[in-house]
Formats: C-alpha cells, sequence, structure tokens
C-alpha cells in the first residue's frame, strides 16, 4: 500500500514553515503538529483537527492516541474526540479493544468507548490477551473478562497469561494451571512452569525441567538443566553439558541428523 504523506506539496511546505514540528500518521492520514510547546492534530489538507493545546500526543494505536494535558492523560480518536476526561495519572495504548489507565495508584480499564470498565481499583493489570486480562489486588492475582468481571479468583500468588485456555497459577510457591472456568486442572507442585506452547508447557521441580501436555501429563523425567520451547514437534534439551532434542513423546534425540530429516519430511 502506498503512504500519502500531505495531500500535496504545497500543503506540506505550509505546514512545515507553520508549524515547530510536523509528525506525519500514513496510516491514519493525520499529522501530530507542535507550535509553541502544544500539541495537536491535522488532517492531510493541513485543516486543524484539534485545538493546538496538548502538552504531548502519543502515537496513534488502534485508532487512539494517549494525549497529556496538565500532567493528566486522556485518549483522542482519529478525528479529534476526546472519548475520555484528561484525567487519569497514566495511561497506556489499545490493546486488543482496550487500554489499562491509572488513577490515585490505582488501575482498571476502558473500552473504545472511553467507559471504564472495572472500578479504578487494582494494584496492576496486564493488557487483555485471548479475552482474559490479568490483575493484581492486594498481592494476589486474579483474571478478569473484557466486561470487567472477575471470573478468575483473586487469589494466586502469581500467574501468567491464557494461552490456548489455560494458564499457569502459582499459590504458596507452588504452580499449576487453571481452565478459562477457573478449574486448575493438576496439584499444585512445580517449584516453576510456562505457558503452554504448541501443547506443552515447561515445569521446574527440584531445580530440574521437564515437559507436561495439556493433561498434565508428564511427557518426559523432570531431569534436565534446561529446556527450550517445542516447535515442528521437537524442544531443545541440555543433560550434565549435554544438548539433544527430544519429541512430543518425550523420546531423546542426540544425533541432529535425526531431526534434519524430520524438517525435511
Amino acid at each position: 500500500m502506498t503512504k500519502r504523506g500531505f495531500i500535496n506539496k504545497d500543503v506540506e511546505k505550509i505546514c512545515k514553515k507553520k508549524y515547530d514540528d510536523v509528525i506525519f500518521d500514513f496510516e491514519n492520514e493525520l499529522a501530530i503538529v507542535k507550535l509553541n510547546n502544544k500539541y495537536g492534530l491535522i488532517d492531510s489538507w493541513g485543516i486543524k483537527i484539534t485545538k493546538i493545546k496538548y502538552d504531548f500526543i502519543f502515537d496513534f494505536s488502534h485508532g487512539f492516541a494517549v494525549v497529556k494535558l496538565d500532567n493528566k492523560y486522556g485518549f483522542i480518536d482519529t478525528t479529534g474526540k476526546e472519548i475520555t476526561e484528561i484525567k487519569y495519572d497514566r495511561a497506556d495504548g489499545f490493546k486488543h479493544g482496550f487500554a489499562a489507565v491509572k488513577l490515585d495508584n490505582k488501575w482498571g480499564f476502558i473500552d473504545k468507548n472511553g467507559k471504564e470498565i472495572t472500578k479504578i481499583k487494582y494494584d496492576k493489570v496486564y493488557c487483555f490477551e485471548n479475552g482474559f486480562a490479568r490483575v493484581c489486588l492486594n498481592y494476589k492475582w486474579g483474571f478478569i473478562d473484557v466486561f470487567g468481571n472477575e471470573v478468575i479468583e483473586i487469589k494466586y500468588d502469581d500467574a501468567y497469561d491464557f494461552v490456548n485456555g489455560l494458564a499457569p497459577v502459582c499459590l504458596n510457591y507452588k504452580w499449576s494451571f487453571i481452565n478459562t472456568s477457573g478449574k486448575e486442572i493438576i496439584e499444585f507442585k512445580y517449584d516453576m512452569m510456562y505457558s503452554f506452547i504448541n501443547g506443552f508447557a515447561p515445569v521446574k521441580l527440584n531445580d530440574k525441567w521437564g515437559f507436561i501436555d495439556v493433561f498434565g501429563n508428564e511427557i518426559t523425567d523432570i531431569k534436565y538443566d534446561y529446556v527450550g520451547k517445542f516447535e515442528n514437534g521437537f524442544a531443545e534439551v541440555e543433560l550434565n553439558n549435554k544438548r539433544m532434542y527430544i519429541n512430543a513423546r518425550g523420546k531423546e534425540i542426540v544425533d541432529p541428523k535425526q531431526i534434519r530429516y524430520f524438517f525435511d519430511n
């Protein structure tokens, strides 16, 4: 797709002469302009979309930009409309339809209409992934859905994002994993655990590593000093300073030629 700048060179010259700085947003056919240390938006014809009043305008993300005014933050859309009050102490860019906002040292989320889908009450939040967002309250972690409902109880010591419907969670220094209904699939027994990738998750026990499948079955002994991630049916592992591969059944493959044979065929 051809990138478009100003509608013609004359408009571009006028704008560059008129403003202290001009940063064009090719995707949205807008430009962020600076004049006397204030920022605003103009369109590709050079016509003002907003007043030149903001202390800063951040890059547009998914159709919205964070703006700063009097040390507070809010959002504008590509028409220049403020979809929220400029009232937040911090605002992160939109991702998957939602943006995290901070007020009075607490966090919550807004949707694309600027509506707060949660109370601004959490100590920490992560952005939405696969329909769920991790939230922390009083040093405990849980999950909310896209409607702001706390669908996974805020009780865990730590948690990772859902991937293919499963999320690692930690309780009393031990790890298990849950499904999107909050059901704990296996007992809490591992010292560390990461998200499932291609059907397998690395787990750590007594300073050694192995893998489990989505049913909680250990496909290997928990004996390795290092494990990589599964790709194309294989994962790199290390035992006693020796690197090798394992397949999805946990079988060790020492000869790299065998791996190349599988990839080539």
